[in-house]
């Protein structure tokens, strides 16, 4: 299908359910101004009692993360579900990536509920099943698929999961892609090649900075381009084969916004996630995952500056916590995460109060044959060595 093939609706009227997630919502959506939202949340999450566990992560709203039994990064949250069986439903307040894991780690008698099916992840949907298996193809035809090991970054479908089991390959974490890169480069011999997707930065500042390559060891591929816009040649040579994929909110932040902030905060240190680009890296004091900016703001001393590159509704929750430390946002403009902010109150009051009523809503269901695979790489990675539990 071309562009002109789509349809063309006007704005505010019509809808195509077959291109959009989430855009009708079954029965009545609270209105955002309605005063008792949150005694409503509250009722519904007491009636409900120990049949619902309610999972936020730590990207989501504060007006949403005040109702989770539980907060965390993705991998942590699906890993605390599955370890409340007790627990009928599972409200996940994240993405949509995010629910699948928790449903292919839960029992099956468990339900996983997404409160809003638009709250997608931009990164995970840059890598489709259909664009890897093209991909694969592609360095079959190159003559390099026997030595390729796939890497799939959690931030992405159980169908990408499933790819990865599938052809010897795991998933891996922000904080434990050096352990699994290691892991993948032993696998297959000495001409051993890696596809890491789908963010290229993670891949990047890994590969270079934990590992030692070179950054003419790393090529990109795009799924939009023959051979991902690559020569057979330099398939063959690579040895880390980057997916163009990123992070919308941490590709945001910029080397010449640090400069800036180093030029007007005397002693400021810049503490970033690794899904920002490369040069911003280069830059920064300290980098790692969310649960590590966490326990290094924790940890900081009084009065010390930060200037932190992650999601904005983090920082801020990071800067109110720690009143007696100077923390600021590693970019001039606001930069929420736009599809984590769709799980608002009112959907999560929807949610609640429909399984009050007796109706599961927004159930997040990955088939059999997916589960089954995914499982296999996620248990690869719980195999790993080390730092296995966090994003």
């Amino acid at each position: 299908m071309t562009t002109i093939d789509l349809p063309l609706l006007p704005l505010g009227r019509g809808k195509d359910l077959s291109s959009e997630r989430g855009v009708e919502c079954p029965g009545d959506l609270p209105a955002a101004s309605d005063p008792d939202l949150v005694a409503r949340a509250e009722a519904a999450k007491a009636k409900l009692g120990n049949r619902v566990f309610v999972l936020g992560h730590h990207y989501q709203r504060d007006e949403v993360v005040q109702f989770a039994d539980v907060m965390g990064d993705s991998f942590k949250l699906a890993k605390d579900a599955a370890a409340r069986p007790e627990a009928e439903f599972i409200v996940f307040c994240g993405v949509h990536f995010m629910a699948e894991s928790a449903d292919i780690l839960t029992s099956d008698d468990q339900k996983v509920i997404l409160p809003d099916l638009a709250a997608g992840c931009s990164m995970a949907d840059m890598a489709r099943l259909g664009q890897v298996q093209d991909a694969w193809d592609a360095l079959t035809d190159a003559g390099v698929a026997d030595v390729v090991v796939p890497i799939t970054y959690m931030n992405s479908s159980a169908d990408i999961k499933a790819f990865c089991g599938n052809h010897d390959g795991a998933v891996c974490t922000s904080s434990n892609a050096d352990v699994a890169l290691e892991w993948a480069f032993a696998q297959k011999g000495p001409d051993t090649k890696v596809l890491f997707f789908p963010d290229q930065h993670l891949g990047r500042n890994t590969a270079v900075l934990k590992l030692g390559y070179s950054l003419d060891d790393c090529i990109v591929w795009n799924p939009l381009l023959p051979n991902g816009g690559n020569t057979v040649e330099e398939l063959r040579a690579a040895k880390v084969i980057l997916w163009k994929g990123h992070c919308s909110v941490h590709g945001r932040f910029s080397a010449e916004v640090v400069d800036e902030l180093r030029a007007t905060i005397p002693d400021v240190q810049v503490l970033v996630h690794p899904e920002c680009a490369h040069d911003v890296v280069l830059k920064a004091d300290k980098v790692g995952s969310t649960e590590f900016i966490i326990n290094t703001i924790e940890a900081a001393p009084a009065g010390s500056s930060w200037a932190i590159g992650t999601e904005l509704n983090l920082v801020k929750r990071l800067a109110n916590a720690h009143p007696d430390k100077n923390i600021v946002f590693l970019d001039k403009t606001v930069c929420y995460c736009s599809t984590m902010n769709r799980i608002d109150l009112p959907h999560l009051v929807w949610a609640l109060e429909s399984l009050v009523e007796g109706t599961v809503v927004n159930q997040i269901q990955v088939d059999g044959e997916t589960e089954k695979w995914a499982k296999v790489a996620l248990q690869r990675m719980l195999d790993l060595p080390g730092r296995t539990s966090k994003d």
